[in-house]
């Protein structure tokens, strides 16, 4: 079937935007993965550059001096990105939906409870003494979980969502003899896909992003999680440098600009390798819950 000559302009037009938008999305980070393959001299006399001019991986060596720990701070990043986006979904679904149901005689109160608490805060102290005196969370693996286990923001998402699915649907599972429980699992988890699939990308990656919580809380090195591992890494390179310079004392070289770029790809690509599959669910479940809404 010939293409009209309006719609021919307008996918060339479209797909060259798109082409266009992608190569500048994607620059920074190739920028990034040519500058971690670059030498510390070469980085800081040439600057950035996508294809290395003088190749080294004396980053990444340093990087993975000690193996054993990086790989242990992998284990717990993801082991806390697992445990925690799928407790932290279930229960933002589990409250949202109660919030949502017009039947619920005091969802009002919750609501208004629940809301109230996202605009005062007790502030740091109050919370690092509760968290370690009261809750025993110093060196806890918890810790690095309990914190941002529920969000306000993702419940307010979550309970609209939920608010615009046919009431007629909870009716009919009643009307079939399902119990609350069976109702939620069965009827209203499988037709929310878009906006658990959404809001459990956002909670992965504040967990995976998160090193705030470890800086607080965790000081044993076998709790440490990636971005705190790197983060104190840099650190211990940008002091023995600055201690060097201070006195005089001669160290070997270290990568400290290009250290730097390869801890970002480090923590960036185990994240971006999940994107792919995250957008698979997203879109199959927006697709259902056009069809079933």
């Amino acid at each position: 079937m010939p293409v009209s000559k309006d719609k021919l302009i307008f996918h060339v037009i479209g797909y060259t935007f798109l082409i266009v938008l992608s190569i500048l999305c994607l620059l920074p980070l190739l920028f990034i993965l040519g500058g971690s393959f670059s030498s510390e001299q070469s980085v800081i006399l040439k600057g950035f550059s996508l294809i290395p001019e003088d190749f080294s991986l004396e980053a990444y060596q340093l990087s993975f001096k000690n193996p054993k720990d990086l790989l242990n701070a992998y284990f717990i990043s993801t082991s806390v990105v697992l445990v925690g986006t799928t407790v932290g979904l279930m229960i933002t679904a589990m409250t949202g939906y109660v919030l949502s149901r017009r039947d619920f005689r005091y969802r009002n109160q919750f609501s208004f409870y629940i809301y109230f608490t996202s605009v005062f805060s007790g502030g740091l102290v109050p919370w690092y003494i509760m968290m370690v005196s009261y809750l025993d969370m110093k060196n806890n693996f918890l810790a690095l979980i309990l914190p941002a286990l529920l969000n306000v923001f993702y419940i307010i998402v979550m309970k609209s969502f939920m608010a615009g699915l046919p009431f007629e649907l909870i009716e009919s599972g009643k009307v079939d003899g399902a119990n609350e429980l069976r109702i939620f699992f069965k009827l209203i988890l499988p037709i929310s896909k878009p906006v658990l699939a959404t809001i459990g990308l956002f909670i992965a990656l504040g967990y995976w992003n998160d090193f705030f919580a470890a800086m607080l809380f965790i000081s044993d090195e076998s709790l440490m999680p990636l971005q705190y591992y790197l983060y104190r890494l840099v650190n211990s390179v940008d002091t023995l440098s600055r201690i060097a310079a201070m006195t005089g004392v001669p160290i070997p070289d270290m990568p400290k600009e290009t250290l730097k770029l390869a801890m970002t790809v480090l923590v960036v690509m185990p994240i971006i390798f999940v994107y792919p599959f995250v957008q698979r669910f997203i879109v199959g479940g927006i697709t259902v819950g056009a069809v079933k809404g």
